[in-house]
């Protein structure tokens, strides 16, 4: 795997691309067809070359399907056949990290050489929310964070752990019986915590550039900068997380982008929320002063363009941030003519820029 050091931008240099993925689920989808339409864009993923491909996790919001990482992960990767397959990420305060670390081992059992454990602090909801996962289920103390961390790494370890119980007797412990290899670890982030603790542990980390956008250059050079390796040969590893929407043309990259940039502005700003709009429904829509400003400061973040427009700008994105991988959120809704079980724009996107980006 290629390290994120400077790259001179005199000099071509190969680029990676990933898809971050939340299974959006549009106005005129039942979940079996948001599903459906990811495995799909999974696998033209998988065909194409991406590198990566992550399903984040979100609780109760009516246009995200992606809830839990690790059975989409089993599903995704039973449906493609070499591209990488894992989270972006699991919000382990809401999890025992015993039972991460047994669903990932048995992921990477199933699925060798190609699952990656994505590991974030923040909830993935609203206070409500929390606190049901909190109060239902096995969790973990977000004030624990780096602990447990360092608990899953122990645990997927194929040796294993071995715990000293009170009375003094050690007790072994592992997430798998005869695991012979361990997915990869990576944290990840949108503050100087979580880039302070990957560089400390010497792990794989993503800023939510994709998410956030403030900051980025600095929060990267203090994970660069404070990197200490875990092993011999380790270096930092990153990469950019980007929100596109790209088409044939500029106009119809954006048209496809509104829904989702309308249902964000709508989260920022407070506003009920609902499916995913199609494009047709978003065209329709009337913004509040504030979720069109909302709106606007996102537009100098994504990229929506046509494909050589968009893959010129991503590779400037690229260069600027040091990285060789492009991590695309894939921004884009689909027509009421569309299948519900379909997500052509979505699927376009990725075949227009690994034709420029990828060869």
């Amino acid at each position: 795997m290629m390290t994120s050091s400077a790259i001179d931008p005199a000099q071509p240099h190969p680029l990676r691309l990933s898809v971050l993925d939340l299974i959006p689920v549009r106005s005129n989808q039942t979940t079996a067809d948001a599903v459906a339409a990811t495995i799909e864009l999974a696998k033209v993923a998988d065909e194409l070359g991406f590198e990566r491909f992550w399903v984040a996790e979100h609780h109760n919001m009516p246009a995200v399907a992606s809830t839990n990482p690790a059975v989409l992960i089993g599903i995704i990767g039973a449906n493609t056949s070499r591209i990488r397959v894992g989270s972006g990420g699991v919000m382990l305060p809401n999890h025992s990290p015993l039972v991460v670390a047994e669903q990932f081992a048995i992921l990477e059992a199933a699925f060798p050489g190609r699952v990656d454990l994505g590991l974030g602090r923040a909830p993935g909801s609203d206070p409500v929310i929390t606190s049901f996962l909190r109060s239902s289920g096995t969790t973990s103390d977000v004030n624990a964070f780096e602990q447990n961390v360092q608990d899953i790494a122990t645990l997927l370890d194929t040796e294993g752990a071995m715990l000293q119980l009170p009375n003094g007797r050690s007790y072994a412990l592992s997430a798998t019986p005869k695991a012979s290899a361990v997915p990869q670890t990576w944290l990840l982030g949108s503050s100087d915590y979580s880039a302070r603790l990957a560089a400390k542990l010497g792990l794989p980390y993503v800023f939510a550039h994709h998410f956030s956008g403030e900051g980025t250059e600095r929060i990267l050079e203090l994970y660069r900068s404070g990197f200490t390796p875990a092993a011999e040969g380790d270096s930092p590893r990153t990469f950019l997380t980007l929100n596109v929407s790209v088409a044939s043309t500029a106009q119809e990259a954006m048209a496809a982008a509104l829904p989702n940039l309308q249902q964000m502005a709508r989260l920022r700003t407070g506003a009920p929320l609902g499916p995913l709009a199609t494009i047709e429904e978003a065209a329709r829509a009337e913004l509040t002063p504030a979720q069109q400003q909302t709106v606007d400061a996102m537009l100098e973040r994504w990229v929506i363009d046509e494909p050589v427009a968009a893959a010129r700008r991503i590779r400037e994105l690229a260069r600027r941030y040091g990285v060789d991988e492009v991590m695309l959120v894939p921004g884009l809704s689909a027509s009421d003519a569309d299948a519900a079980n379909a997500t052509p724009a979505r699927v376009d996107a990725l075949r227009l820029l690994a034709a420029e980006l990828l060869g």
